[in-house]
C-alpha cells in the first residue's frame, strides 16, 4: 500500500497520518468452513475481529463496538485533540473503544463447500460517525467485491489525501472517483438542526458525519412505539438493557437510536450495537454471580434469550416494519414471561417510570401514521421530543453547576485561581422547587426521584466531570487575563522610582 502513496506536501504530517486521523484500519473478514471467521486482509494496522457475520442473504450494513487494548495509545492523540474540542460531546473521538462499520455480503455460490459466499468489509475507527462511514462503505465495498485488493489500496491512498476531520468546516473527500462533501457538526450548532450540506455538482455524493439526526428513529422505535418515554428514562439512568433483534442491522440501529435519545447529553456507559458470543466481554456480561453492568447490548443469537434472562430490562423486536404501518399497543411484560425462544416482541421489565406517560407525543406520531406523514417528518418530531425532554432535565443541573463558579471579582492576579465550590446534592435538590424542569416541561411525575437516581449513575458522573473540566479551564483563562491586565497596567504607569541608600545621590 505504501508504495502507491503520493508524496505528502504537508511537512507536519507523516505518511498515513491523514489516513489514521479517519481510520485505524480496513479489514476483510471471510468465513472458513473449518476455521470460522478469519481476517483475510488488513490495511494499516493489526485488528482482531469481532463477530461480523450475519444470517441473511444479500448485502447488509451494521455497526459494532469493542474495547481498545490497554496500553495502546495513538501517536496522533495530541494532534487530534484540538479537532475534538469543537465537536459535540456525542461526536467526540472515543478514547477507550473502537467502532467497526461493516458491509456484509452473503450470496449463494455452489462452487463453495458451504454453498454460500460470505465476506465482510470492515472499517475500524475511533470516530462515532455512523452515517458517514456507512455512506463510505456503500461506495467502497461493492467496488472491492468486484475488483478485490487493488481497490482497497486505491481507497487507502484516497483517504490518506483527505483533510483531517475538522468540525464546522465543509470537507471535500474524493473517494473511488466520487466526491463526498461533509460538514462535521460543532458544539456551537443549534441542537436539532440539520447538518446536511446541499450540492448540485455532478457525481457528488452528499454525506453527513453526524450520528444523531440521520438515524431512522421512528423505524427503530416502531416495535416499542408506546414505551419511548420509559426507554428514555432507562437510557438516562444507565440501566442494564438488552435489545434482542432478528438481524445485526436492526440490532445496531436500535442500540444507536437508544444511545442518541438522550442527546445532547452523552451516554457514558458501555454500549454494544452488535454483541456476540465471540466478544471478549461475553463472560463478564453474562455472569450471574453479580448484577448486570451498566451497558446496552444489541444481540441476535437466540442463545441470549436464556443467557441474559436475569437482566432487568429486555426489549424484544421482530422484523422492523415501515414507519408508516400501524402497530398494536403492547404492555410492559414481566421478566418471568421471557422463558421461551419464541417470545413475542415487547418490553420485558419490572421498571416503574418516574414520569407520567406523555400521551400527546403518542397521538402526534399516530396521527402521522394515519396521514402517511413522510418518515423524515416523523423522525424530526420524535427527535425534537427527545431533545426537549433532555434539555428540560439538564437545564436545572446546568444552572446549579454554573452557580458553583467563583465570582470574577474574587479572581486576583496576586493569588492562585480560586477553586470551584463542591456539588452538594441536597443544595441542588432545593433549587428544583422554584427552578426545576416544570418551567420548560409540561410532564408531571416524580422529577425529584428521577434526579436522585440520575445523580448516582455514570451519565451524571461523565457529564459533571466534563463540565467541571470546562469550568476549570475558564477559571484559569480568567486568572491569566487578570495577570496580563495587571502587567499591562504596570507598564502603562511607567518604571517605579529607583530605591536609593540614604545619603547616596542618584547619578
Amino acid at each position: 500500500v505504501t508504495s502507491l502513496r503520493s508524496v505528502d506536501t504537508d511537512p507536519l504530517l507523516l505518511p498515513w497520518d491523514r489516513f489514521s486521523a479517519w481510520l485505524h484500519c480496513i479489514c476483510v473478514v471471510g468465513f472458513d468452513l473449518e476455521l470460522g471467521q478469519a481476517v483475510e486482509v488488513q490495511k494499516m494496522t493489526t485488528f482482531v475481529s469481532s463477530s461480523c457475520l450475519a444470517g441473511c442473504l444479500g448485502d447488509t450494513q451494521f455497526c459494532f463496538r469493542f474495547r481498545q487494548a490497554s496500553g495502546r495509545k495513538s501517536s496522533l492523540g495530541c494532534f487530534l485533540d484540538q479537532f475534538d474540542r469543537d465537536a459535540p460531546v456525542c461526536l467526540k473521538r472515543d478514547q477507550g473503544h473502537y467502532y467497526g462499520y461493516v458491509y456484509f455480503r452473503q450470496v449463494r455460490d455452489k462452487s463453495l463447500k458451504r454453498g454460500y459466499f460470505q465476506k465482510s468489509l470492515v472499517l475500524i475507527s475511533k470516530l462515532p460517525y455512523v452515517t458517514f462511514f456507512h455512506s463510505l462503505l456503500k461506495l467502497v465495498a461493492p467496488e472491492y467485491f468486484e475488483k478485490q485488493e487493488p481497490c482497497l489500496e486505491a481507497a487507502c491512498n484516497d483517504i490518506d489525501r483527505w483533510p483531517t476531520p475538522h468540525p464546522g468546516k465543509i470537507l471535500v473527500l474524493p473517494i473511488m472517483g466520487t466526491v463526498m462533501k461533509v460538514r462535521i457538526p460543532t458544539c456551537y450548532d443549534k441542537p436539532g438542526t440539520s447538518q446536511l450540506v446541499q450540492s448540485t455538482q455532478v457525481r457528488m455524493r452528499i454525506a453527513v458525519a453526524d450520528t444523531v439526526p440521520s438515524l431512522p428513529l421512528c423505524r427503530c422505535f416502531h416495535p416499542v412505539f408506546f414505551h419511548i418515554q420509559m426507554l428514555w428514562e432507562l437510557v438516562l439512568l444507565g440501566e442494564a438493557l438488552v435489545v434482542m433483534a432478528p438481524s445485526p442491522a436492526e440490532s445496531s440501529d436500535t442500540v444507536l437510536a437508544l444511545v442518541s435519545c438522550i442527546s445532547p447529553l452523552r451516554y457514558c456507559s458501555d454500549f454494544r450495537p452488535y454483541f456476540t458470543i465471540h466478544d471478549n466481554e461475553f463472560k463478564e456480561y453474562t455472569t450471574r454471580t453479580q448484577a448486570p453492568p451498566s451497558v446496552i447490548l444489541g444481540v441476535t443469537n437466540p442463545f441470549f434469550a436464556k443467557t441474559l434472562q436475569h437482566w432487568p430490562h429486555i426489549i424484544r423486536i421482530g422484523d422492523m416494519k415501515q414507519a408508516g404501518e400501524t402497530v398494536k399497543q403492547m404492555k410492559v411484560k414481566k421478566l418471568k414471561n421471557l422463558k421461551t425462544l419464541d417470545s413475542k416482541p415487547g418490553v420485558y421489565s419490572a421498571y416503574k417510570p418516574f414520569l407520567n406517560k406523555d400521551e400527546d407525543i403518542i397521538k402526534q406520531l399516530q396521527k402521522g401514521v394515519q396521514q402517511k406523514r413522510p418518515s423524515a417528518a416523523q423522525n424530526a418530531i420524535l427527535r425534537r421530543y427527545f431533545l426537549e425532554l433532555t434539555q428540560s432535565f439538564i437545564i436545572p443541573l446546568e444552572r446549579y453547576v454554573a452557580s458553583l463558579m467563583p465570582l470574577q471579582k474574587n479572581i486576583s492576579p496576586w493569588k492562585s485561581p480560586p477553586q470551584l465550590r463542591p456539588f452538594l446534592q441536597e443544595d441542588f435538590m432545593k433549587t428544583l422547587e422554584k427552578a426545576g424542569p416544570q418551567l420548560t416541561s409540561p410532564l408531571k411525575g416524580d422529577w425529584m426521584g428521577l434526579y436522585r437516581q440520575f445523580l448516582r449513575c455514570p451519565n451524571f458522573d461523565g457529564w459533571f466531570r466534563n463540565r467541571r473540566r470546562e469550568m476549570m479551564k475558564k477559571l484559569e483563562a480568567l486568572h491569566l487575563e487578570a495577570v496580563c491586565e495587571e502587567v499591562s497596567n504596570d507598564e502603562s504607569r511607567g518604571p517605579s522610582p529607583r530605591a536609593t541608600l540614604p545619603g547616596v545621590p542618584l547619578n
